[in-house]
């Protein structure tokens, strides 16, 4: 009988540990594909690697093999203290021709060439009151990149698919040239809505990229999936131009209708919200950060829905949050469903707290939100982002500290980079005195580069331009964009039962007249008549009501812009935000018609004739055609309000402003959240 030698319990051991490293190493030894431009490749045992510190050996954070925690405690052993200051700044970055900022400024040729003039601005670009000391909130680039080491951008530029990748090419190669050769990450605000206000700061508008509802419209589908198809479409465009972390999304709830950033909410309910934001996360950046991830920066901890009188802490005159219905964990429901996901990053609002529980300081200064709340009990690991300004201009609750005192407060607080400004002498300064330690800074850098590797950026920056003109917009995209436009839409009356409308005989179509009412303050006539050079099948559109068998008015009230808020009392009537009260009720009685309104905020339509109106239908950002596909049945309506409307004025003054709509006293809502019809 033949005998089989037994591993001893040790030999056996090590022999699990071998097979264990060999598998692990069968992983990790694949080449992946370098992007390079002056670098020089490092052959070593038949693998390539780019020698980025320009010194002609391999080191640790340039070997793609080893984990990321070593390459990141190898490249801040190397890092400068100056280097590591710059890389804690976000600021603005303009192309050649862009003016981001710039005030009266002519609008000129955006090219994919660098902007080289540094912004400095003497006031404040939000209240337009002088700055103690000016602020160079853009640096030139070669400058920003060579001289102060930033590797971190907001790009706000407006522009086609191919100069944006062409310029994200020649900032990577720029920053190749550099002592370390570390890539730099380009973020923006959101590029895929059809919104209303599209400040800078807030939304790049109407853009190149596929086109989809507001943020509302996304919430108001109530499609988990559709929503999730969205987020990994818009991930594949942004990322093919070089724009790899999003200033987005919002996680704030709309539970204070005057609150002038409604439209970049998922609505009033924490539990929609969170769902929303869960599934944007996960599509934008995947079940964790790679390659083809953008990663996110979920905003405004821990909630910017329920500011006092519903001004923004932008503006003195808005500063304090406050929780006037003992709502402030509601607040935090979307923040943890974004942790959940993953969120690369947090992004803390202005606002100080008005609780006498809480230190009234603006949330980038408060410890026990960031450091305690934020990170101890949430459990957040990724990178907190000031918003932009907090230290120079929105200074809430620390005004009486110096610039240098404020950044010190701010990363004891938890803080890991700073949005606004573009020259890091203060912050620098600030260290150099040893009021923070070297270590708290390397926490920080930790963070940075952990997305940097983790996005592929050391390995590869660069993208491929002519594919990027490809993939920005493309029709397979648009279409799932033209489904959600139309998901977004909620029919709240039908009274009439006009909708869906019918041909009036079979011998000939409906008639329609077809008007949008909207003010910019642009336009002398804010009246827009429809008349599409295409034939419809079921709808013949006139150029006069009286024509008409029926009208469709679609209203879209506007505020103004957020940052033309002067400090006065915000009222959402109609008549208020640029409609024009008298001759909507004039079209209203003067034939059957659809009342379309375009839901920026929760507007108080009591003004409309509403026994006339029997015919109302909600927008949050969509299109003409979106619409008449409602109107005329082509498309069911399915959505569903993501807000609740105060019936009158005295509702929105008696409102809860931590308290959503849905749960405020009875008779509070005209609509509710969740109405919506079909057919």
């Amino acid at each position: 009988m033949k005998s089989t030698k037994l591993l001893s319990t040790p030999s056996l051991l090590l022999g699990v540990l071998l097979f264990a490293s060999n598998a692990v190493w069968a992983q990790i030894k694949t080449q992946p594909s370098l992007g390079y431009r002056s670098a020089k490749l490092l052959t070593v045992n038949g693998l390539q690697f780019k020698d980025l510190n320009k010194n002609g050996k391999l080191d640790k954070y340039e070997d793609w093999r080893l984990s990321n925690e070593v390459r990141i405690n190898d490249l801040i052993s190397q890092m400068t203290m100056e280097e590591k200051i710059g890389f804690m700044i976000i600021s603005t970055t303009r192309l050649k021709g862009d003016q981001a900022f710039q005030a009266n400024a002519t609008r000129g040729e955006i090219t994919s060439d660098f902007n080289e003039e540094d912004l400095v601005q003497p006031n404040n670009m939000f209240t337009r009151k002088p700055l103690p000391t000016p602020m160079m909130s853009a640096a030139g680039t070669t400058k920003g990149v060579m001289n102060f080491h930033l590797r971190h951008f907001i790009l706000r530029a407006n522009t086609s698919a191919k100069i944006m990748a062409d310029w994200a090419n020649n900032l990577q190669a720029l920053c190749e040239t550099s002592r370390l050769g570390i890539p730099a990450i380009v973020a923006s605000n959101p590029r895929n809505h059809v919104t209303i206000d599209a400040s800078v700061g807030l939304s790049v508008g109407t853009t190149v990229f596929s086109k989809w509802p507001g943020e509302l419209g996304m919430a108001a589908m109530r499609d988990l999936k559709l929503t999730r198809e969205f987020a990994e479409i818009a991930a594949q465009e942004w990322s093919a131009v070089g724009l790899r972390k999003g200033y987005m999304y919002m996680a704030d709830l709309a539970t204070e209708p005057r609150w002038q950033r409604v439209e970049g909410t998922f609505g009033e309910d924490a539990d929609l919200s969170a769902n929303m934001i869960r599934e944007i996360v996960l599509g934008f950046q995947g079940t964790k950060l790679g390659k083809n991830s953008v990663a996110m920066t979920t905003k405004h901890f821990p909630g910017g829905g329920p500011q006092v009188d519903g001004q923004d802490s932008h503006f003195e005159w808005g500063k304090f949050a406050h929780y006037p219905g003992g709502m402030f964990e509601y607040h935090l429901k979307p923040f943890k469903a974004a942790i959940e996901a993953g969120t690369s990053s947090i992004m803390p609002y202005y606002s100080a707290p008005k609780d006498k529980n809480m230190e009234a300081v603006g949330f980038s200064y408060n410890k026990a939100i960031i450091n305690d709340l934020l990170r101890k009990k949430l459990g957040f690991k990724g990178i907190i982002n000031s918003d932009t300004g907090p230290i120079d201009m929105m200074p809430w609750g620390v005004e009486n500290l110096t610039i240098i005192e404020r950044y010190q407060k701010a990363i004891d607080a938890g803080v890991d980079i700073f949005s606004g400004g573009a020259d890091p002498a203060i912050l620098l300064e600030t260290v150099k005195k040893g009021l923070v330690k070297e270590e708290r800074i390397n926490e920080s850098i930790s963070r940075l580069l952990k997305e940097k590797f983790e996005l592929g950026l050391f390995e590869n920056p660069y993208v491929d331009t002519e594919a990027a003109s490809k993939i920005v917009g493309n029709a397979e995209f648009q279409k799932k964009g033209d489904l959600a436009l139309r998901k977004s839409i909620v029919l709240l009356r039908n009274d009439a039962k006009l909708l869906p409308l019918k041909a009036q005989t079979t011998a000939r179509h409906t008639k329609v007249y077809f008007e949008t009412y909207y003010n910019n303050g642009r336009t002398p006539n804010p009246v827009t008549v429809y008349k599409p050079t295409s034939t419809h099948p079921t709808i013949e559109f006139v150029a006069t009501k009286d024509e008409a068998d029926a009208v469709l008015l679609w209203l879209i009230p506007s505020g103004g812009s957020l940052f033309s808020s002067a400090g006065k009392p915000i009222e959402l009537s109609l008549s208020k935000n640029k409609i024009d009260v008298a001759h909507v009720n004039e079209l209203i009685k003067s034939k059957p018609t659809i009342v379309a309104i375009n839901y920026t905020s929760p507007w108080v339509i009591n003004e409309l004739d509403m026994d006339n109106t029997k015919t109302v239908l909600a927008t949050f950002g969509t299109t003409p055609d979106a619409l008449i596909d409602i109107i005329s049945g082509a498309f069911k309506p399915t959505g569903k309000m993501p807000f609740s409307t105060p019936i009158s004025e005295q509702a929105v003054v008696e409102n809860k402003s931590d308290v959503p709509g849905h749960l405020e006293n009875k008779g509070y809502a005209l609509f509710k959240f969740g109405d919506g019809l079909s057919y």
